[in-house]
């Protein structure tokens, strides 16, 4: 089918649009290789950029092609999600497929998949098999994004490949990227006149992790090689497809986080009954310090330990418990260095006088849900095991840590977790990973995973800022859920900030703070302070009211590194969180999204003092309606956030 098609040669370039006309992708097969264009409202933002895939065997495919017959398609589709920015998404698309065949040499023949929607553009290689040719291994993929003008890039710089994506970004304009460095995804590009372009990945599931590195005044991907591989970065069984290779763009920057691209670009859901899947919040007693009351029982590894975090958790409405550590030493046996695995790690076996069925039984009859922390160097040799043996105690979930790789082979092994995790009923967080791809609509019992420089890092340094947070949300918040060690109540501000291994820290104000759950999308949300930093304190009503799953998602007002406003909804209600950089900010926000009636709404806002006592808010409560405008006034690091209900 592919040779017969190929025979006809296009004689003009492939134009495809999306639904509402703006976006307007050509593709160009000739002697001059093969080269895709994107415009959108007339704009030209990516030009003369080449496509091209190496094999080991047969070298660059991206000389001299031709194209043969495009097949054209029309796609609509529903689907509903747990974990994501809406419950429910109607996904509409055009799609191309052109089979494109090499003039010289092997003549090889693969194809271009295209999909366009209003809000971006997807493509990816699709390799058929054929006689003879059943497996291939792929040295690179060098797709060039040629960007027209000298947009501004606001980007994660890497020093190689191995890599928990933890850094500060950089904004600055594309023609003052060094060559050869590397650059994480997703990345956000600026133009001129309000036009904005970001470009990611969607549907990573058997092949390498991309980036972006500067070659010859071009940005082009780069994959992240398979270990002691330094030439192979996929090996594949044909017929294969590349992850899609997404261009998300718009007139409105924040309309990239309302976007359910990558997830339209995913494979629907594997897990046949998801009736267990229930994403929380989780304590996570490792960051605060493990701090406990002055009480009769000693502090540790053991049964009352965690039961005063279940307690805590069951009388204030958080879903779970984690189960991390005690004194720099993980709750499951382990003879390695601190939180390294030894050579007889066993996550399948708790350390004496830790009985976990005992607490799961007993966090159970009290509504909380029990998680637990493992390094992903233990758990992997003894997934099986393991996996049994905590859906006997009754575990429901996990943090999975410290993989520091996106090569091919890390992400066949972190499917494999997930897709064993769900058959004994574990929901799976991830640290120490890559970024999201859209794949929790294939695997919902992924409630989030980390990639980012967070709050963790405030037990020993302080690089994170209101900054930072502001340069996250327009960058790796654009690929999902994104997982921070949210909730610390002692607010600081450059002049106050220490550093604190045990009740840390953080900067920016608690508004800052309250702020940051609706801004991120996090469906295992933490609330990872002490119990007693919570009680009784102002704004702890709102982190006990503030959902995690949401069925709409607007961003009522956004600014690249400087703030940002989202509103979201869950049934009838809506909660708006506003955050800002370290500059004051005092910005309008209009709730013309409202249906028609009236409503009550719940402002928490930075207090007149909150300048030299962070922690310092205000709650007013007021009526309002669709034509309200409520006034958001952030002070150096603040933030807003208001709850909205039915009057």
């Amino acid at each position: 089918m592919l040779a017969s098609a190929c025979t006809v040669v296009a004689a003009k370039p492939i134009t495809i649009t999306s639904p509402d006309k703006n976006i307007v992708f050509r593709l160009d097969g000739s002697a001059k290789g093969l080269n895709y264009s994107v415009a959108y409202k007339g704009n030209v933002l990516i030009e003369n950029s080449q496509l091209r895939i190496s094999i080991k065997n047969g070298g660059e495919f991206g000389g001299s092609v031709s194209t043969g017959k495009p097949q054209f398609k029309q796609m609509e589709e529903s689907y509903d999600l747990i974990v994501g920015r809406s419950s429910h998404v109607r996904s509409i698309s055009n799609e191309v497929i052109v089979p494109v065949r090499e003039n010289a040499g092997l003549k090889r023949e693969f194809d271009i998949e295209i999909r366009v929607f209003n809000d971006g553009a997807g493509f990816r290689w699709v390799l058929p098999a054929s006689p003879g040719l059943e497996k291939v291994e792929i040295t690179d993929e060098s797709d060039a994004f040629n960007f027209k003008g000298d947009p501004k890039a606001l980007v994660l710089f890497r020093e190689n490949y191995t890599t928990s994506h933890e850094g500060l970004y950089d904004h600055l304009p594309v023609s003052q990227i060094k060559t050869d460095t590397l650059m994480d995804l997703p990345a956000l590009f600026e133009y001129p006149r309000g036009l904005y372009l970001a470009v990611t990945e969607a549907n990573l599931l058997d092949y390498a992790g991309m980036y972006l590195v500067k070659h010859n005044g071009v940005l082009q991907s780069s994959l992240s090689p398979l270990p002691k591989h330094k030439d192979i970065k996929v090996k594949a069984s044909l017929p294969h497809s590349s992850p899609w290779r997404v261009l998300e763009i718009g007139d409105r920057v924040g309309a990239f986080l309302e976007s359910n691209i990558l997830t339209n670009l995913s494979e629907p859901c594997r897990i046949k009954d998801i009736s267990w899947i229930k994403p929380g919040k989780t304590t996570f007693p490792w960051w605060n310090g493990n701090v406990t009351p002055d009480t009769s029982w000693a502090p540790g590894n053991n049964y009352e330990t965690n039961m005063y975090y279940v307690d805590f958790c069951a009388k204030y409405g958080l879903g779970y418990h984690s189960v991390v550590e005690y004194g720099l030493h993980e709750w499951y046996v382990n003879d390695g260095a601190t939180f390294q695995p030894g050579p007889h790690a066993d996550p399948s076996k708790a350390v004496p006088g830790l009985d976990m069925k005992q607490i799961c039984d007993s966090a159970r009859k009290r509504g909380v849900g029990i998680r637990v922390w493992i390094h992903f160097y233990a758990l992997y040799p003894k997934l099986d095991q393991t996996f049994d043996q905590l859906e006997k105690w009754g575990v429901q979930g996990l943090m999975c840590d410290f993989m520091d790789r996106d090569d091919q082979e890390m992400v066949q092994m972190q499917n494999e977790i997930l897709e064993k995790a769900a058959q004994h009923h574990l929901h799976v967080q991830f640290h120490g990973a890559y970024k999201p791809t859209g794949t929790a609509r294939t695997y919902p019992n992924e409630f989030t995973r980390e990639g980012t420089l967070n709050y963790e890092n405030d037990k020993w340094g302080d690089r994170v800022t209101p900054d930072a947070d502001l340069n996250i949300a327009f960058t790796r918040l654009l690929a999902g859920s994104t997982d921070y060690h949210l909730g610390g109540f002692r607010a600081a501000n450059a002049k106050t900030f220490k550093v604190h291994y045990t009740a840390p820290m953080v900067l920016g104000t608690r508004c800052h703070m309250l702020g940051m759950y609706v801004v991120l999308e996090n469906e295992q949300g933490m609330v990872c302070d002490y119990p007693q930093a919570y009680i009784g304190q102002p704004g702890f009503e709102f982190l006990q009211q503030v959902p995690l799953t949401w069925d709409e998602t607007k961003v009522l007002n956004a600014k690249v590194s400087e703030y940002i406003t989202v509103a979201r909804r869950k049934g009838d209600e809506w909660y708006i969180g506003s955050i800002g950089n370290n500059t004051v900010h005092n910005i309008s926000t209009s709730l013309s999204f409202l249906p028609p009636g009236n409503y009550t709404a719940e402002v928490y806002s930075d207090a007149p003092d909150a300048d030299t006592d962070p922690n310092h808010l205000t709650k007013t409560v007021v009526q309002v309606n669709n034509s309200s405008v409520i006034d958001t006034k952030m002070i150096v690091g603040g933030g807003q956030v208001i709850r909205i209900y039915k009057k």
